[in-house]
């Protein structure tokens, strides 16, 4: 075989390689060119630079160190897994004393060999060989108990073995000090003795939250005394988990304990933890506040735990949050500044414990009255209670008032003790956690039905009133309590208007009560609009909006009471929105005015649903608003939008009235209208060339085209479809020749609908003859080509927006 190539063949390989050689060399001549240029800008090229080539050089992935210590620990782990076998799995043919002197050997010559290593500086194998060394004690004594011991209690020899290995290795640790694994080891294992003796001895779980807590005491010894930084940081968290694990097990013994002197034992544990956490906070500065919260905490447990069993569950929690306002007066004491913090957080977390019990009470006095929304003037509820229809368990909460006032008390008493930037945080929340405690009064009380209604409304008004008449804070700007009032002043008017449903007395009286205060509200708030812009403006107008709800049900109301039928009702209810209206004009640009009259229009779809099942009522509600949006575009403000509004209700309340009328042929009656439209359109278009052709002939089209649409698609002859398909095809051609892009938008929508009405039998009966598979197939492919040209769409649709926006 020949594996020499032809003389042409290698002759091409060298010019080729020679090519690519004369090319790398231009680059490089360019390159060096650009340089000289780069060191020498302003003198004169010198002699050439000579080009040292340059050798390259490898960059090892990983560094020695790495490398050694990868292979000293995969030679510990196996050495580790050897031993294991050897002690646990197979002890070949050996003899027990063959065994045990084999594997203590191996053990010694481990625990010696380190310290030949470090006088040799070999610290990473002495590191290595000292770790397996610990591993072997361990074997050792494993094997001891399975040789020697066999009969001995596992968790008492364990918890002796852990001490013995313990003391072993620190003194190990202490000996050859270099070497970083046997003090941390043995701090870990310190851990375990005193709790597994204490499991041992069966004694029950107070004395091992007692053991725990004695090994935390040992740990924070070592913390505060011992040398070595691992040894420190391994015993600060194992105190951390022993002590907390401690003072759990001894709150869950005090909050399940029958008794006073069952809550007494592990209450003592809590108060010997809160002793120790108070003494570290004292101690150590840098775990000064959480260790005094946990002492805080702990303190608060005990105390409490104390009056619990003697006590209801109610009165229980008071308890425990009168033990947590007693902890806030060691603000006072001779401690730390971060202690001091930490206890105060203590008494917080107690207080917002004791107001999330109490959320359940609230919530369901709030929401409670919407469970009845289908039982209105049901008659008067038995009590405050059935008036809500749901229980969270009152029985349980009969404090709830009591426990949000001591939390509101707390926080104004902190207030002055605050710094500047939280004392506004406290107020507001003293603010609203005392109108939620008046608020849940009558049901955790169970008092009548009409004290729950007078208590809310009278809760409503004084809160409406510390909202607009309370103190300012600096600057003028509205205080956090201001505002937090103001809010809880409009809820609970939606609250007490949600529960007075229950009779009609009731109702009548309380949306009376709220219709009064609201308007006072907002009048009121302009005497302080200029003091307070910053949240009077707002409020003025939530007050004015909610004002207008409350007439509207209130209109209602005094409708139902009256006997009126529902479709009575509907016209009397558009007497709201004229009335916003008549405001409105009074107001001018306030910015109050239109809000209301925004919120007064949501009057007329209720008018509609009022007076749904009547179709010539239905059509005389529009109307009505037509009438109401008209004489609100006679102001300049307001003209452009109520005037499009008031077209297309009087166009609305036709087209209703027609169909109310059971008219087959409405042209008879909208082309009058639209042709007296479209010449008032001509004289508007010529006095002003600038106006727009919606305004001119979009309302005169509308008349006649949509409802003949609405005519044609349900005609089954081909007479009126025809006709309205040329109409709309002449009004298209004249808005195109014209540049009128109302009479080009109506024309073509209407003759797109027209014609699709039309060919929509024949387009289903031609789908039903298709395959199943075949339209799928269609929009998939459709999907295709959309995706597929989607940028070149986009920019005819963008020149068919521009074209329509430069119509008139």
């Amino acid at each position: 075989m020949e594996n020499v190539p032809r003389p042409a063949e290698e002759l091409a390989v060298l010019d080729g390689e020679l090519a690519r050689i004369d090319a790398r060399r231009a680059q490089l001549l360019a390159r060096r060119s650009y340089l000289l240029t780069l060191l020498t800008p302003a003198a004169a090229p010198g002699p050439p630079v000579p080009l040292v080539p340059r050798v390259p050089v490898r960059v090892p992935e990983t560094s020695p160190p790495s490398v050694q210590n990868v292979l000293l620990a995969l030679g510990g782990v196996l050495l580790t897994v050897a031993a294991i076998a050897f002690t646990v799995v197979s002890w070949g043919p050996m003899g027990t004393g063959g065994r045990s002197i084999v594997l203590g050997t191996v053990t010694l010559a481990a625990l010696a060999a380190p310290a030949a290593l470090l006088r040799r500086g070999l610290a990473s194998t002495a590191e290595a060989v000292g770790a397996l060394a610990l591993v072997l004690t361990v074997l050792d004594a494993y094997a001891l108990y399975r040789v020697a011991l066999p009969e001995t209690d596992p968790l008492g020899y364990t918890a002796t073995a852990c001490a013995v290995l313990a003391a072993l290795w620190a003194a190990y640790g202490l000996l050859l000090d270099r070497l970083r694994t046997p003090l941390p080891a043995a701090v870990l294992t310190a851990q375990l003795p005193l709790s597994l003796w204490a499991l041992a001895a069966g004694t029950g779980q107070l004395t091992l939250g007692w053991a725990l807590l004695a090994t935390a005491v040992a740990d924070i010894a070592l913390v505060l005394r011992a040398t070595p930084a691992a040894a420190r940081s391994i015993a600060g968290v194992t105190a951390w988990v022993t002590g907390g694990w401690a003072l759990l097990i001894a709150c869950g013994l005090s909050v399940t304990a029958g008794t006073v002197p069952g809550a007494a034992r592990p209450g003592l544990l809590l108060a010997a933890g809160a002793a120790l956490g108070l003494w570290v906070a004292v101690r150590v500065p840098a775990v000064a506040f959480a260790a005094a919260l946990v002492a805080g905490l702990a303190a608060i447990t005990a105390t409490g735990g104390l009056l619990r069993p003697a006590v209801p569950i109610s009165w229980a929690v008071v308890g425990y949050l009168l033990c947590g306002a007693a902890l806030l007066t060691t603000v006072r004491a001779p401690l730390p500044t971060l202690a001091v913090r930490g206890l105060c957080a203590a008494a917080g977390v107690s207080v917002a414990g004791a107001v999330l019990w109490a959320l359940p009470a609230t919530a369901v006095t709030l929401l409670g009255p919407m469970s009845r929304a289908d039982r209105v003037w049901s008659g008067a509820p038995g009590g405050a209670r059935e008036a809500l229809g749901t229980d969270p368990g009152w029985s349980a909460m009969t404090t709830a008032p009591l426990v949000l006032l001591i939390a509101a008390a707390l926080l104004v008493a902190a207030h002055g003790r605050l710094p500047a930037s939280s004392g506004p945080a406290a107020l507001t929340g003293a603010t609203a956690l005392g109108w939620a405690a008046v608020l849940i009064l009558p049901a955790a009380l169970d008092l009548g039905y009409a004290a729950a209604v007078a208590i809310h409304l009278a809760l409503t008004a004084g809160a409406l009133t510390l909202g607009v008449y309370g103190r300012r804070s600096a600057g003028g700007v509205w205080s956090p309590v201001s505002t937090t009032a103001m809010v809880c002043a409009l809820v609970g008017a939606a609250d007490v208007a949600l529960l007075a449903l229950a009779t009609e007395t009731a109702t009548l009286i309380t949306l009376g009560v709220l219709l009064a205060l609201l308007c006072g509200g907002a009048v009121a708030l302009n005497t302080v609009v200029a003091t307070a812009a910053f949240a009077a403006r707002p409020f003025q107008a939530l007050l004015a909006c909610a004002a207008v709800g409350a007439a509207v049900a209130l209109l209602c109301a005094l409708c139902a009471s009256a006997g009126l039928p529902r479709e009575t009702v509907a016209p009397v209810v558009v007497a709201v929105p004229a009335a916003a209206a008549l405001l409105g004009a009074r107001l001018r640009r306030h910015p109050v005015a239109l809000p209301v009259e925004l919120t007064a229009a949501g009057a007329g779809p209720l008018a509609v649903a009022l007076a749904s099942g009547h179709p010539e009522t239905v059509a005389l509600v529009p109307a009505l608003c037509g009438v109401v949006a008209a004489g609100t575009a006679l102001r300049p403000e307001r003209r452009p939008a109520a005037g499009y509004l008031a077209a297309a209700l009087f166009v609305l309340a036709t087209w209703v009235r027609l169909y109310a009328s059971d008219v087959s042929t409405p042209e008879a009656y909208t082309l009058p209208v639209t042709a007296l439209a479209l010449v008032v359109g001509v004289l508007r278009r010529r006095g002003d060339p600038e106006a727009s052709s919606w305004t001119a002939y979009g309302p005169g089209l509308a008349a006649t085209l949509l409802p003949s649409l609405a005519a044609a698609w349900g005609d089954t002859h081909w007479l009126r479809p025809l006709a309205l398909g040329v109409a709309a095809l002449a009004v298209t051609l004249v808005g195109a020749r014209l540049r009128l892009q109302a009479l080009l938008v109506l024309g073509g929508t209407v003759l797109a609908l027209d014609t699709l009405h039309e060919l929509a039998p024949y387009v289903v009966q031609v789908v039903g003859a298709l395959p199943r598979w075949l339209p799928p197939a269609l929009a998939g492919l459709l999907l295709l080509a959309v995706g597929a040209t989607y940028e070149r769409r986009l920019h005819d649709a963008r020149r068919l927006r521009e074209s329509l926006g430069r119509m008139r």
